[in-house]
């Protein structure tokens, strides 16, 4: 599904509608689990949701006659290579095997992340420099902090192919969103129509608020029946939206 176009005009439609909304968007389409746990938005970056495709790297558990320091002399190391590889505007999603004794990166790797263009760093682990990485200007959302290096349970195998993150199926080229609640994975394919809806959910959800607000009670109200979408048609024709 990586070949399918993904529109500007869709990312920024996902920057401005909630993980929630895009929830209920999906399960409408039969999707239930799409929504990454055991993981939390660790920076405070500028310009609204994380939004891009994913770009995969897998971990198996290391092997000590392996996973030595001195792997990293070799710049193929699938880590390494991985961080190079990440074209701009996706996300690098970590498959971690959600294990959180050890980072899954640090400060170095992540600032390259940055510079290199990337949208941001989804990890089912947590990062070391913790502390430095949450000052970014640069989304990342993952599962804390950790000091030990992830060389101690972490073989990086593969970039590029289908994962789990977070106990979520994550294929290359999927749409990645996440906002303060966390991080939801989007069937490329059904990226375009879902931002469109998620996008007037809000708009319905936006009206639906100001009357619960100014007193109504939830029947007929949330869910809107036909009065109510009739009173939401004309709200929104007297705001132009």
């Amino acid at each position: 599904m990586a070949d399918i176009e993904f529109k500007e005009a869709t990312r920024d439609l996902l920057r401005g509608v909630s993980v929630a909304t895009l929830c209920t968007q999906l399960f409408k389409r039969g999707f239930r689990n799409v929504y990454i746990q055991g993981i939390a938005r660790l920076t405070e970056p500028s310009g609204g949701n994380l939004v891009g495709p994913a770009f995969t790297m897998r971990n198996i558990p290391a092997r000590e006659d392996v996973d030595q320091i001195s792997a990293f002399d070799d710049p193929n190391h699938p880590q390494r290579k991985g961080i190079e590889s990440v074209p701009p505007g996706h996300v690098l999603v970590i498959d971690c095997r959600g294990e959180t004794r050890v980072a899954s990166g640090g400060q170095i790797l992540t600032t390259r992340l940055k510079v290199r263009g990337a949208a941001g760093l989804v990890s089912d682990g947590p990062v070391r420099d913790s502390g430095a990485i949450s000052a970014m200007d640069f989304p990342v959302y993952c599962a804390g902090g950790s000091a030990p290096l992830n060389l101690i349970h972490h073989h990086a195998i593969d970039l590029d192919v289908p994962i789990g993150c977070g106990g979520v199926a994550v294929y290359p080229g999927d749409i990645m969103v996440g906002d303060d609640e966390g991080v939801v994975v989007i069937p490329r394919h059904l990226a375009e129509e879902v931002a469109r809806d998620a996008s007037e959910q809000e708009k319905m959800e936006a009206f639906i608020l100001e009357r619960i607000e100014g007193g109504a009670a939830l029947p007929g109200t949330y869910p809107p029946n036909a009065q109510t979408r009739e009173a939401f048609a004309a709200w929104r024709k007297d705001r132009g939206i």
